[in-house]
């Protein structure tokens, strides 16, 4: 039984903590990845930054923290934010450290990897730099592998 809900009712803490309220972004695509500092997909930042550049008038990106693949983000918020801004020049949102799959998994995720939540389809989160790309109206477009650039037409032909 479907008991799709709405990702605008989900919330969460930005990386610095304060609330970042996913209903704030009705009306924009959002590009939702599961970021990490040390990982082979690292350098994707540079081309979600320059996504975000091209298109933010209409999209967010909003990247995800998160340790559990090969404890590729071991660092804290501080560590985090300053790594993503010296090594990237990041400005588009990075939230709070989470889970993205497993018992701890945040609602977040649970919406975007179940069909029940999000009507569309289930998923699983196989690495880092997974990406989920949410229409202006809220719905799951579609999700990308790694191996995906953020820069590649799967993505940006949804945004033109």
């Amino acid at each position: 039984m479907i008991e799709k809900t709405s990702i605008y009712d989900i919330e969460i803490n930005s990386l610095n903590g304060v609330p970042l309220s996913l209903s704030s972004f009705k009306g924009k695509f959002i590009l939702l990845v599961n970021v990490a500092s040390k990982c082979g997909f690292t350098s994707q930042y540079k081309d979600l930054q320059s996504l975000y550049d091209t298109y933010k008038d209409d999209l967010i990106v909003i990247g995800v923290p998160c340790n559990q693949f090969g404890m590729q983000e071991p660092g804290n918020a501080s560590e985090i934010e300053s790594f993503c801004e010296i090594n990237y020049g990041v400005t588009f949102p990075i939230t709070e450290k989470i889970d993205v799959k497993g018992s701890q998994q945040h609602p977040l995720y649970t919406w975007l990897t179940q069909k029940n939540k999000n009507g569309k389809t289930n998923s699983k989160v196989k690495w880092n730099f997974q990406k989920y790309l949410i229409s202006p109206d809220g719905e799951l477009i579609d999700y990308y592998y790694s191996i995906t650039s953020p820069a590649s037409s799967k993505i940006t032909k949804h945004l033109k």
